[in-house]
C-alpha cells in the first residue's frame, strides 16, 4: 500500500485527478468519523474534513512516509477540531456580556451637573437685593459665624437674622423656579 499511496500522491501532485479522488476514497471516511468523534456539527464536520484536505493538498510533493498517509491525515483532522473548538470557546468567551461591575465612583456627569447648578445659583444670588446678598454670603462662610459675629459683621440686630435670612431664601428659591 505504502508505494501505492507514494504513487497516488505523487500523481496528484502532478495534477491527476483520478489520483486525487482515488485518495479521497480512501481517506474520507476516516476524515469524517475522527471529526464526529469530536461530536461536531455536521457544517463543523465538513470543515475539518475540508481543511485536512487543504493541508494535504500544500504538502502533497512533501509527504515523507507514504505508508503513514492514513495516520497523518487522523493527526492533522484532530488537530483541526481541536483548533475549530478553540474559536468557538474563544467566540462564545467574547460573546458573553461584561460582567456588571458596580461602579462606586461618581457619575461621569456629576462635575458639569454640579458646575452648571453653582452657576444658577450664582445667577440667581446676583438677582437679589444688595442686603440679601450680603447676609447670605456672609452667613455661608466656612467656618460658619455666630449670630452674634454675623450681627456684628453686618451691624443688624441678632433677633432680625432669622427672619431676614428667610425671607432672602424664600425669594432666592423663588429665583431658581423660574430658571
Amino acid at each position: 500500500m505504502s508505494e501505492d499511496n507514494e504513487s497516488l500522491l505523487s500523481a496528484a501532485a502532478r495534477g491527476d485527478q483520478a489520483a486525487w479522488n482515488e485518495l479521497v476514497s480512501r481517506y474520507e471516511a476516516l476524515l469524517w468519523s475522527i471529526a464526529r468523534g469530536f461530536r461536531l456539527s455536521s457544517a463543523d464536520c465538513a470543515d475539518v474534513v475540508q481543511n485536512t484536505w487543504l493541508k494535504l493538498v500544500e504538502k502533497l510533493d512533501r509527504v515523507d512516509d507514504p505508508d503513514r498517509l492514513a495516520g497523518w491525515l487522523g493527526t492533522t483532522a484532530r488537530r483541526e477540531c481541536l483548533q475549530l473548538l478553540r474559536r468557538a470557546e474563544r467566540r462564545r468567551v467574547a460573546d458573553l456580556p461584561p460582567p456588571d461591575v458596580p461602579d462606586d465612583g461618581p457619575p461621569v456627569d456629576e462635575g458639569l451637573l454640579v458646575a452648571e447648578r453653582d452657576a444658577a445659583l450664582r445667577r440667581a444670588v446676583e438677582q437679589l437685593s444688595d442686603k440679601c446678598r450680603e447676609l447670605i454670603r456672609v452667613l455661608m462662610v466656612s467656618p460658619p459665624l455666630t449670630y452674634l459675629e454675623v450681627s456684628a459683621v453686618l451691624d443688624m440686630p441678632v433677633g432680625s437674622i432669622g427672619p431676614s435670612r428667610g425671607r432672602c431664601l424664600d425669594h432666592l428659591r423663588a429665583l431658581t423656579e423660574e430658571l
